[in-house]
């Protein structure tokens, strides 16, 4: 595969984009998914595909029942995190087979038929294809359906991700950055060289499906409602033909659903693999303002709050400089996970940590456990040796506040694998609900009542999210 040869544009390309028409959608779009009447299943690979929506429930486990009870909810969108990103290509293939079986078999129970969605990283980080191939597989074999096409549809204004002319870019600063090159595409585990989302297919199957062959639904066809074009594009699709949407704003998801919902009810099917904006889309979740104080903090308490940090994402770490900057009360604690190469080093760090933090909320102190900022790389190590590793360290920090003796006032958790681990291994929660988001791409979770601290606001705050103020500015909002 050749270099990237994508060139980087600047911010105001979007705003000569032509304007659209978003309340001439809004009540087509609602009649469309009532007449289309699918329970929308959002398989999450890490916590943070909840950036959009609110009033949804988030499950943790996906046991026969836990699925069936998904199925009976009024709504019609949950999420279950799988937190796949932080497991082995061999483990994430059988639990994708696992989840797609008690799909299916909740279906059958409830009598409703459903849609899958493989809500993935916005900078197209993670274990694809083999998480929608293994869906396909599973559900054609137990369920029946036969897939036309697979949606690619990573486009998160939030978070600044768009897709112009098949490109996928990344907003740095004033200037719109092609995915490829950036910091994202040198994952150690998943990095890429393609910004064009047809080679970036046809890189990630390994010449398996061309992007000469792939299906591209133009920005200027959505801009113009073209409903007609773009169901017949989708209509075209066959044996998971790679359908590439573009979109640079919300309204052009939502003209692609509609366009999805006529293709549908004509009886094709499809699966999906995109960032946070399609399940709104599909779920017909509405616009909500940002979460007030009132809605966040149910209760006083003495105790101050907890902030984990685990991301290494140049952005996470100038977010975590402004917060160590601010004139909030904190206790900084910096965790060592480089003693992860000395045997038992990282057991009395995280003793450490848990003794320091349930200290400093006792005296109304917010403390924040950062794991140093020096990347730890393995000279040698294959990518799945290195995220053993990665999993270890995670799994070290989410025990400082499995230890805690004082319920914090709230818990942020920066980093998808953090914030997973933190929410399922250390809070032990079983289902959540989604109170909203707290700043643009950053959802909070209401704990449920069987966690460790019931009730709190957990903020899921995304690595690669927000501007360099943002998690300072989210910390005062507690205060």
């Amino acid at each position: 595969m050749n270099a990237d040869k994508a060139t980087a544009l600047p911010l105001t390309a979007l705003d000569a984009l032509p304007l659209p028409n978003r309340e001439s959608t809004r009540a087509p779009l609602a009649a469309a998914l009532a007449q289309l009447g699918r329970k929308i299943v959002v398989l999450d690979d890490d916590p943070t595909g909840i950036q959009t929506v609110h009033g949804v429930s988030v499950y943790t486990a996906w046991d026969a029942q836990t699925m069936r009870e998904a199925f009976a909810e009024p709504c019609p969108l949950f999420f279950v995190l799988t937190n796949s990103r932080a497991l082995t290509a061999r483990q994430t293939e059988a639990l994708h087979r696992e989840i797609a079986l008690n799909i299916v078999s909740a279906a059958q129970a409830t009598g409703k038929d459903y849609l899958v969605v493989s809500r993935g990283d916005s900078t197209l980080r993670g274990h694809y294809p083999l998480e929608t191939e293994t869906l396909r597989d599973t559900l054609e074999a137990a369920g029946g359906k036969r897939y036309a096409g697979e949606i690619i549809l990573p486009y998160f204004m939030q978070g600044g991700r768009f897709t112009l002319d098949n490109i996928h870019y990344v907003r740095e600063g004033e200037r719109l950055t092609p995915v490829g090159q950036t910091e994202f595409a040198q994952d150690r585990t998943f990095g890429f060289l393609a910004s064009h989302l047809g080679a970036w297919c046809e890189e990630k199957t390994g010449g398996r499906y061309r992007a000469a062959d792939m299906v591209y639904l133009s920005l200027a066809d959505l801009r113009a409602a073209a409903l007609s074009r773009l169901t017949a594009q989708l209509l075209s699709a066959q044996d998971l033909q790679k359908i590439i949407v573009n979109a640079a704003c919300d309204a052009d998801v939502e003209v692609f659903v509609l366009a999805l919902c006529a293709a549908m009810q004509a009886g094709h099917e499809y699966l999906f693999r995109s960032a946070a904006a399609l399940p709104k889309a599909l779920g017909g979740i509405a616009d909500k303002p940002l979460l007030s104080a009132a809605e966040l903090l149910s209760s006083h308490s003495e105790n101050g709050g907890m902030v984990v940090v685990g991301s290494h994402v140049g952005k996470t770490t100038r977010q975590l400089d402004a917060l160590m900057h601010s004139d909030l009360p904190l206790d900084l604690i910096e965790f060592d996970q480089h003693l992860v190469l000395k045997a038992g080093g990282l057991a009395g760090e995280t003793a450490r940590a848990a003794a320091a933090a349930d200290a400093a909320m006792r005296r109304g102190r917010t403390a924040v456990v950062y794991t140093r900022r020096d990347r730890l790389d393995l000279p040698g190590a294959d990518p799945e040796g290195q995220l053993r590793v990665s999993v270890e360290i995670s799994a070290a920090v989410t025990d400082v506040v499995a230890r805690l003796t004082a319920r914090p006032r709230f818990i942020i958790a920066k980093g998808g694998i953090t914030s997973s681990d933190v929410g399922v291994k250390a809070l032990g929660v079983k289902r959540a609900t989604v109170l909203g988001q707290i700043a643009p791409g950053v959802p909070v979770w209401q704990t449920g009542p069987e966690s460790k601290f019931p009730l709190i606001p957990y903020v899921i705050f995304p690595g690669n999210v927000g501007e360099d103020a943002t998690l300072r500015t989210v910390v005062e909002r507690f205060w």
